[in-house]
């Protein structure tokens, strides 16, 4: 069984078809970008498997389901530690106004431990940086041990230190067999560090390793851009190639 289907998945949002006919399988400890233009829907589908928005279709899921949005409405001046926000992504497992058990203090401490925040546990989360609110966010979604990882644009904002540090806490989630979805905008980054990629522009264009995505004419479909855009040479796909896929 694959660790997330979709069938023919389609949502409209103020009267606007953002995705229709959406079909993708995942499989088990996969890393998985998606990637397209902006408005494409990348976000709708994060949101769709997560059940937040109304869809049409199926989407099955083997297990429980971490998120991290790319915007945080959180209140970071708010006085609590990073192990008590942290915490609080398991609250509906330990239940309102109820005292977190040993099991719930293990797994925030295991979620610490993989994004390397564990000496920071007791530091009131308004004195973090950027990258490390981000990796308390992250934290947060793994603190219920989920089999699937959704990342809304992950790296943005971030420096390199901070975006090498998450690349190899995903691949490291990944090779214990959590399986993680992620959306972004570095398309050099994904294709190097993704096992699979899917290309989204209101439904999917392509879904595929890496090395079956050459082809410069889905790139150039699925972003709307000319054989001549650097975006093309950013990924090392020369006009040369352009020319003999034509």
């Amino acid at each position: 069984m694959s660790a997330l289907s979709i069938d023919s998945l389609a949502v409209s949002l103020g009267g606007r078809q953002v995705l229709s006919d959406v079909s993708l399988r995942v499989e088990r400890g996969q890393i998985l970008g998606v990637v397209g233009p902006n408005g494409a829907g990348k976000t709708t589908l994060l949101r769709s498997i997560m059940g937040l928005i109304p869809a049409r279709g199926t989407v099955t899921c083997d297990g429980g389901i971490g998120y991290v949005p790319q915007r945080h409405e959180v209140a970071w001046d708010y006085p609590i530690s990073v192990e008590t926000m942290v915490r609080s992504g398991r609250v509906r497992r330990i239940g309102w106004l109820r005292q977190a058990g040993l099991e719930d203090h293990r797994a925030v401490a295991e979620s610490l431990r993989r994004v390397e925040l564990s000496d920071l546990a007791e530091r009131p989360i308004g004195e973090l940086s950027g990258g490390q609110r981000q990796r308390v966010m992250i934290a947060r979604a793994l603190s219920i041990r989920p089999s699937l990882l959704l990342l809304d644009e992950p790296f943005t904002g971030l420096d390199m230190p901070t975006q090498e540090l998450l690349t190899a806490v995903f691949a490291s989630l990944a090779a214990d067999g959590t399986t993680i979805i992620m959306t972004t905008h570095d398309l050099p980054a994904a294709m190097v560090t993704c096992d699979s990629i899917a290309m989204v522009a209101g439904t999917i264009v392509a879904h595929g390793t890496p090395a079956e995505l050459r082809d410069p004419e889905i790139w150039m479909r699925t972003f709307g851009i000319s054989a001549a855009s650097p975006l093309l040479a950013s990924l090392g796909l020369h006009h040369e190639e352009v020319g003999a896929a034509c």
